[in-house]
């Protein structure tokens, strides 16, 4: 096992790190910009290195520095939490090359997954269900009404790097995708440095569903039941819940089968979302299709600990240290449910833009009690 652990991130998610790397009898190291010497993850961790000035592009996205900071502390592995590098193989690379292990997927699974175009190919190829659309290279607006044209309106316009709800445009009409294809391609260049576009069939009433994966390096993966988060605003999710009060066991069963044949094709480890549109107009539970894949720990990890009464941080420490997951589909459990909401923070005079205004007062949730470590359930 692991003796130290950097954590490249800030925040919440370099927090929850910690606390399940201090459970392991793990040492930890944190990293930080000028903006964060006095930040909780920093007075938590047992050592705390610099990177550099406030702005990330010159602290937390300088994987050099990172790297430099795990060879001077002695870290042997490294967490990337969510965001900054969780998702670029060059990080993932980078790591190996240095002899530093990385607490994530293989950087060939994280390349293959992060074109949402090569993706849905992979996807279609290993058996999972992709929405009807043209994944091929679009050339023109005309060739783009011509596409969408065939598919049937409506259609969903999406940058191939595109996330986070940027790049996407919805076409009703043939003036919609006039109107809209260009200013897409800008969006994805502008955001994402490609302004590939791909077309698909918009799925009326549709759910979003993910299944969250965990595998290690010998061949296992198990999917972790399902996480709603249909519930959304300006393409962000606001609501996750685990389990879905959508899913019947026939359909998570079927879900969770086809992100593991996913992820199993592109040789994947560690833990990984598969994200899928079901269509909520479809009463047989069979019109679900594939969306995208996350390499990385999710935000809304802990509802599905909750439910599982798995800790998934410990999973990808014990995974990338070469451990076996010890146990198998039929142990995972369902039990009970549980609920995460994103608190936003608008102004309403002018059109409900982000604003934090001034915090009068603050009140804290009690802290829920502590999971188990997920060594607890082994042999189930």
């Amino acid at each position: 096992m692991f003796k130290k652990i950097l954590v490249a991130n800030r925040g919440e998610i370099a927090c929850r790190v910690m606390r399940t790397a201090k459970a392991m009898g793990i040492k930890t190291v944190a990293v930080y910009s000028d903006a964060d010497s006095r930040s909780p993850h920093v007075l938590m961790a047992d050592e705390a290195v610099r990177l550099g000035p406030a702005p990330a592009a010159d602290s937390y996205l300088k994987a050099e520095l990172i790297l430099l900071a795990a060879k001077e502390t002695g870290a042997d592995c490294i967490h990337p939490g969510y965001g900054f590098l969780s998702e670029r193989e060059s990080f993932a690379l980078a790591c190996a090359e240095a002899g530093i292990a990385f607490v994530g997927p293989p950087p060939a699974a994280i390349a293959a997954m992060g074109d949402k175009i090569e993706s849905k190919k992979l996807a279609k190829a290993a058996g999972v269900n992709v929405v009807p659309g043209y994944l091929g290279e679009i050339d023109s607006t005309d060739h783009a009404v011509e596409i969408a044209g065939g598919i049937g309106y409506p259609v969903m316009m999406k940058a191939s790097a595109g996330g986070g709800g940027k790049g996407m445009r919805l076409a009703y009409s043939e003036q919609d995708v006039r109107e809209g294809f260009e200013a897409t391609k800008r969006e994805g260049l502008a955001s994402f440095g490609d302004d590939r576009v791909f077309i698909e069939k918009f799925i009326e009433s549709p759910r979003h569903i993910e299944i969250q994966l965990i595998g290690d390096q010998h061949g296992n993966i198990i999917y972790l039941n399902e996480r709603e988060c249909s519930i959304q605003r300006r393409h962000q999710k606001v609501v996750e819940e685990a389990p879905s009060p959508f899913v019947t066991p026939k359909m998570r069963k079927a879900m969770g089968e086809q992100a593991v044949a996913l992820a199993r094709a592109v040789g994947y480890y560690s833990a990984g979302t598969v994200e899928l549109i079901v269509s909520g107009a479809d009463t047989t539970g069979e019109g679900f299709y594939f969306l995208e894949m996350n390499t990385r720990l999710q935000v809304e990890h802990p509802v599905t600990e909750e439910i599982t009464g798995l800790d998934l941080v410990e999973l990808m420490i014990r995974v990338a240290a070469g451990e076996p997951l010890g146990f198998a589909q039929d142990a995972v459990k369902l039990n009970g449910w549980s609920i995460e909401n994103r608190v936003y923070a608008e102004d309403p005079y002018r059109g409900f833009l982000p604003s934090i205004g001034r915090l009068v007062r603050y009140n804290p949730p009690e802290t829920s009690i502590p999971l188990p470590l997920a060594g607890g359930v082994r042999g189930g």
